[in-house]
């Protein structure tokens, strides 16, 4: 079974995620034993940010602040979609914290819609985000 970054490497619709992964330096945390959930992106989500930023964070010198956003999205520990609750607060690996919200069957994780779920990997698990989750 492939670990998280080789499942996101392989991800025609994660192309975005995969080259930010690796400007961050973070494709050997995402390849470590874990597990760890992650919140990934889709390019379509990546497409909403406004014109610039994501070019921005992009750039070498910003590598920290990219690091951040993305760490944003991962969680130790698995998780797995139906496990989610509403109104539980989940702490990312940064330190950060995600509010659950689940209503008729749709679930959001900081406003950003969860989409494909239930991806299972070596190292974890990966569900699908509409929108990029920003702090």
């Amino acid at each position: 079974m492939s670990n998280i970054t080789q499942v996101v490497n392989a991800d025609k619709n994660m192309t975005t995620l995969k080259k930010s992964v690796i400007a961050a330096g973070l494709d050997q945390v995402l390849s470590g034993t874990g597990p760890f959930t992650v919140f990934a992106p889709s390019d379509l989500a990546f497409e909403k940010l406004d014109k610039g930023v994501l070019d921005n964070l992009m750039k070498p010198e910003n590598k920290a602040k990219l690091a951040d956003v993305l760490n944003q999205h991962v969680v130790a520990g698995k998780i797995n979609f139906k496990d989610l609750k509403d109104g539980e607060k989940l702490k990312t690996v940064n330190g950060k914290e995600l509010s659950v919200h689940v209503k008729d069957g749709q679930v959001t994780i900081a406003n950003a819609k969860v989409q494909g779920h239930d991806v299972q990997t070596s190292n974890g698990v990966i569900h699908s985000l509409d929108a990029v989750i920003k702090n």
